[in-house]
């Protein structure tokens, strides 16, 4: 450790995020440009480089944390760069998007603020690309092996990039127009400019990776054809079927779902559209879901101009304190957060009274109704207990004339013709079945990411892609890997959420 007092006298400063006022005016990331750096050698000087490196074992990458926090805080940058790199394709991805599992489980945390191990590592990422330190590494030779990858999220990139390394011809397969799946259309502009996704891109192609865009395998090329054509398969099509709410009133106009309302805000910063079909400007939107994604949503349609907005959590309001009882450290504990776009809707006052950061915690739906014209106007809730149980008295109506359903995802679509082709073999609650190989039922098809593993987080979805491309690089030289599987608790259940 390059200052051994530096946690001792260094408080915890995070990068700043620009003015509510300005930054909901654009769609740029939420950061105050060119602030994170002069932060970061400070910061990485509050690491205690601990014997036993509880870091570790919170991030699924298994990052070598204390050693580039050493690395940043002697201001050797290139060395940084390289000890990132050896766990984690995209830690420009990870730093602006991980909730920062490995924070939760710094050591340090036990009595004071963590380390700001998410800010570090975007540094580093950052930091690379503009001095140089990430050129492509194509492979001195290739294998002569094929491999194709169904899916281009991060699971899908990942596994391309560590098989292309390895010296295998890999293609990436995407539906969708361009490449980079829900880190594309899912997460908003505001949170990950697409400028640092197309860089990467970059990087892959230079390295010899294939891309397929707008194909959708399944319905556009046979799945069985292309096992045939290929010496691996590798699904990693993500957990893209979306859970319902089936209450009355659900088959109303106006009432969508998180993934059919943020790509079309994508598009729009894209350049695709001028304006969102589905553009929350001037109603009054209503988001059933306390996660993430809701939160996502709840951050574009303060920037489309809706006139309130207001986000439903099932669950209780979290403390602000770890619980010691129930989630002891290093577990990853819920606290009650303030994110950019809850701190958006609550100055800007579009939040609703009741709360002013524009969730209401405890809040179950109970039906939806609307006008004559068959159009979502009203949001009925109850008030339920720790038990998910109704508190008599509690219901009430919002107005509502878009509603967004962010309830999350059961497993990959089963209606593409993917499953169905390959005869994939599937696990009760609707994920791919494989085995701890990442191998499936079929020979030489692989799965990984949230299509296996089901809705998990980018982390454990980088970590999936770099593990699989291990386990296909064994499969196609039949002997040991040349490529690095991660590091973190593997020996859990591959199922595990």
């Amino acid at each position: 450790m390059a200052d051994p007092k530096g946690f001792l006298t260094t408080p915890r400063r995070e990068w700043p995020r620009r003015p509510v006022e300005e930054r909901v005016r654009d769609w740029d990331e939420m950061y105050v440009p060119g602030a994170l750096l002069p932060l970061i050698g400070p910061q990485a000087d509050r690491c205690m480089d601990c014997g036993v490196p509880f870091c570790h074992e919170a991030c699924p990458l298994g990052n070598l944390i204390p050693e580039w926090n050493d690395l940043v805080s002697r201001d050797d940058w290139r060395a940084a760069a390289e000890r990132l790199h050896a766990t984690n394709n995209f830690p420009e991805f990870t730093g602006r998007l991980c909730p920062a599992p490995c924070e939760a489980g710094c050591v340090l945390a036990i009595n004071q603020p963590a380390v700001t191990i998410k800010n570090v590592e975007c540094a580093i990422a950052d930091r690379a690309f503009e001095e140089g330190f990430a050129p492509p590494a194509p492979p001195e030779r290739l294998s002569g092996r094929t491999v194709a990858v169904i899916g281009s999220g991060p699971t899908g990139l990942a596994a391309a990039q560590q098989l292309t390394r390895a010296g295998h011809t890999v293609a990436v397969y995407e539906r969708d127009d361009r490449i980079g799946g829900l880190m594309r259309y899912g997460i908003p502009e505001f949170k990950m400019e697409k400028r640092h996704l197309e860089r990467r891109i970059g990087q892959m192609r230079a390295e010899g990776t294939k891309f397929r865009t707008g194909t959708a395998v399944g319905r556009d090329v046979d799945a069985a054809a292309l096992r045939h054509r290929y010496d691996a398969v590798v699904i990693a099509t993500g957990a893209t079927a979306w859970r319902e709410l089936p209450v009355p009133g659900r088959g109303l106009t106006g009432i969508h779902q998180a993934m059919e309302y943020l790509p079309l805000a994508n598009r729009v910063c894209q350049g695709d559209l001028e304006v969102s079909p589905l553009s929350a400007a001037g109603r009054h939107v209503v988001i059933v879901g306390g996660g993430d994604t809701g939160a996502d949503c709840l951050g574009t349609a303060v920037r489309e101009g809706a006139a309130s907005v207001t986000q439903l959590d099932i669950y209780g309001r979290p403390g602000t304190e770890r619980d010691e009882d129930a989630e002891p450290w290093p577990t990853y504990p819920r606290l009650y957060r303030l994110s950019a776009a809850h701190e958006e809707a609550g100055e800007l006052g579009t939040a609703p009274s009741a709360d002013a950061d524009a969730r209401l915690f405890a809040a179950s739906t109970l039906r939806f109704s609307g006008d004559a014209d068959g159009r979502v106007r009203w949001l009925h809730l109850v008030e339920v207990d720790a038990e998910r149980r109704a508190v008599p008295g509690s219901e009430r109506a919002l107005p509502a004339d878009l509603v967004l359903l962010a309830l999350g995802f059961s497993g990959p679509d089963r209606e593409d013709g993917l499953i169905a082709q390959l005869g994939l073999e599937l696990e009760p609650r609707g994920t791919l079945a494989r085995d701890v190989g990442f191998a499936t039922n079929v020979p030489g098809v692989f799965a990984a990411g949230d299509a296996a593993r089901g809705q998990s987080l980018i982390v454990w979805a980088i970590a999936e892609g770099r593990a699989v491309a291990a386990a296909v690089d064994r499969h196609l030289t039949g002997g040991a890997s040349r490529l690095p599987a991660p590091i973190g608790p593997y020996d859990r259940p591959m199922t595990a959420p």
